[in-house]
């Protein structure tokens, strides 16, 4: 009973929280202004849109290969159809479950491939691990090229002291858990040591390898595709085809993160472009198209790959 009603909450409390920001901001426009936004959508040129959709699964497929590069020093070498499928399911169950993807890609490439979980999943917080550099950098570069702006933004809507003490709080429970079970030695305690050390292989598998500069290509295109996916969107409206690079680069930071806060980024994304492109001078409406047109685009593209995914993986390893 706990367990399905913990799942529920993680279901429908994120999903709550994008449908009141989409009635927040929605409730605060005047008829004109939602003519207005309609006028946007109405006259995008949606090539560049496709154009953007191209790029993102362009990331994911190099995504599929770079796993490879991860799981080689383990043993192992599945497909590269079954890992492409594997992250696109992944992030099809992203938008019903936040951050339940990691776990759905180590699950398939377990089932199909034989690789096991613990291993899998390790290999997948490696690659987050190298993501997580990346969005740093590109960071750590927008701070630099527009710090007064972003620092204003950012300290209003993070608690960050809040999120330091969690933090630590979190610290301190896994260092205690990780104590209790290599102090204890009982069946419970062995089977989670060994899921522990099988998570630790897969994340020092990154290490191991063999063909690092083909994993760094792989991950800086990735990033260079995740970028580019937001920036060829600007072009799909007149009114904001003249963005500054420093200002597409700020709302693809703010972006990136809000994905984390709702199902897939549902409500929150275009909620917060709209609010960091208002600091850079652009309208709450034309912010608000700009932030719908862009998250649309992604959704169909998951939703759709997703799907087709989700069918074609017992077809294509019906022999196993």
């Amino acid at each position: 009973m706990k367990i399905n009603i913990k799942k529920t909450l993680s279901i429908s409390l994120p999903l709550l929280l994008g449908v009141f920001l989409i009635w927040y901001s929605y409730n605060k426009f005047s008829e004109e202004q939602l003519r207005e936004i309609q006028h946007y959508f109405s006259n995008a040129n949606y090539r560049f849109v496709l154009i953007s959709v191209l790029c993102g699964f362009l990331s994911h497929l190099s995504r599929a290969y770079r796993w490879n590069y991860m799981l080689k020093p383990l043993g192992y070498k599945p497909k590269i159809a079954n890992n492409t499928m594997a992250v696109f399911v992944g992030y099809i169950m992203n938008l019903v479950i936040p951050r339940s993807g990691e776990f759905s890609r180590a699950l398939i490439i377990n089932k199909y491939e034989d690789v096991p979980y613990d291993k899998a999943l390790g290999t997948i917080i490696g690659e987050r691990v190298a993501d997580m550099l990346i969005l740093l950098i590109i960071v750590a570069s927008a701070f630099f090229i527009q710090l007064d702006v972003l620092k204003d933004f950012v300290l209003s809507i993070v608690p960050i002291k809040n999120i330091l003490i969690l933090l630590f709080i979190l610290i301190l429970l896994g260092l205690a858990f990780l104590w209790f079970v290599y102090k204890t030695n009982n069946v419970l305690s062995n089977k989670i040591r060994g899921f522990v050390t099988g998570i630790f292989d897969g994340i020092l598998s990154i290490i191991k390898m063999k063909n690092k500069w083909g994993f760094i290509f792989h991950t800086l295109f990735i990033w260079v595709m995740y970028v580019a996916m937001f920036y060829i969107n600007i072009y799909a409206l007149p009114e904001t085809s003249n963005m500054a690079a420093g200002t597409v680069i700020s709302a693809f930071i703010v972006g990136s993160f809000t994905i984390a806060f709702t199902n897939g980024g549902f409500g929150s994304y275009p909620f917060f472009i709209s609010k960091i492109l208002a600091l850079f001078s652009i309208p709450l409406t034309l912010g608000t198209a700009f932030g719908w047109i862009v998250w649309i685009a992604q959704f169909v593209m998951m939703v759709f790959f997703g799907a087709l995914s989700l069918i074609l993986l017992p077809i294509y390893n019906r022999n196993k």
